[in-house]
């Protein structure tokens, strides 16, 4: 008897990326798994996008009349979904043909996962990882520790196991999970939402895991560019913001000292001898911020099913 699976709602945003997102939804229709609903958000882009609605009429596009960002934009469809799980992924990543089913077994054998990943992979390189799981973030110094970065994957990795975050470019969240945390907090705009989201997660009980069986090639800083002046600002900024938003006590103490007394003064220093001057504008925009701006623990609503 043909296993029947549940209902997965697949989700992307759209930002100028035309010809990404067409190729993300060609990969998407090469599928085994039959039972998805597939929502393309589009942030306000300049570029038209009728012509993949003509292209792909089975997908639903939401249009945002402003640019929300990542978790604005995802939010805004998650709120439309019926799946029993959602499927957050970036529109400049392409999916193995059976890279669902694993996702959702995962799921399906053990009701206190909340989050789950593929690994992921580079599409230029597709034998090299760029995620298999994650050792979580040093609140101290708010950078993240990604398991097999850059290294070639192998049968090791093709396991399920926990993990302490998901990655946001591949990333399967239960209905169950949203309804008792809410969306992921819109105030980060891009970058670190899915690090919190996944902070909260664990807090309310949930368990992250990796799924090695599931592969997804991910074509990398597609949208932003490497180190542009968006990139560094909102990095900066929201680094601070998951701190204060994810620590407390001497701790909290310790790691807003740390930025500011050590990695405040070496990258200012960094990106004045390199003359990048753009950049150096908006890592200071982006620490500055933080020190005018204190109401930055609401989330957006519960959904109510």
């Amino acid at each position: 008897m043909e296993k029947t699976y549940p209902l997965v709602s697949i989700v992307t945003v759209n930002y100028n990326g035309l010809i990404y997102t067409r190729d993300f939804l060609k990969s998407l229709q090469k599928i085994s798994y039959s039972n998805v609903e597939i929502f393309v958000v589009d942030n306000a882009s300049s570029q038209s996008i009728e012509p993949l609605k003509i292209e792909f009429p089975f997908v639903t596009f939401i249009l945002s009349q402003v640019n929300l960002g990542f978790a604005g934009g995802n939010n805004l469809a998650i709120k439309q979904a019926k799946g029993k799980y959602c499927l957050l992924l970036n529109n400049d990543t392409e999916v193995d043909p059976n890279f669902l089913e694993p996702l959702v077994d995962l799921m399906e054998s053990n009701s206190n996962i909340g989050i789950c990943s593929s690994k992921l992979l580079y599409f230029a390189s597709p034998n090299i990882l760029e995620f298999a799981g994650s050792k979580g973030v040093n609140l101290y110094t708010g950078r993240g520790f990604a398991i097999g970065h850059k290294e070639p994957d192998h049968e090791g990795l093709n396991r399920s196991y926990k993990t302490e975050l998901a990655h946001g470019a591949a990333m399967m969240i239960s209905m169950a999970l949203i309804e008792k945390i809410g969306l992921m907090a819109e105030l980060f705009f891009l970058y670190y939402e899915e690090v919190d989201f996944c902070e909260r997660a664990k807090r309310a009980g949930f368990e992250i895991w990796y799924c090695g069986k599931s592969k997804v090639f991910h074509k990398e800083s597609m949208s932003v560019g490497k180190d542009s002046p968006m990139k560094i600002y909102y990095l900066t900024r929201n680094r601070i913001i998951f701190t204060r938003r994810n620590t407390s006590g001497l701790q909290k103490i310790a790691a807003l000292l740390f930025f500011y007394f050590v990695s405040f003064p070496k990258w200012t220093l960094t990106y004045l001898l390199q003359g990048e001057f753009k950049l150096l504008k908006s890592f200071l925009k982006g620490s500055i911020w933080n020190l005018f701006h204190y109401h930055i623990f609401s989330n957006t609503g519960l959904i109510i099913r």
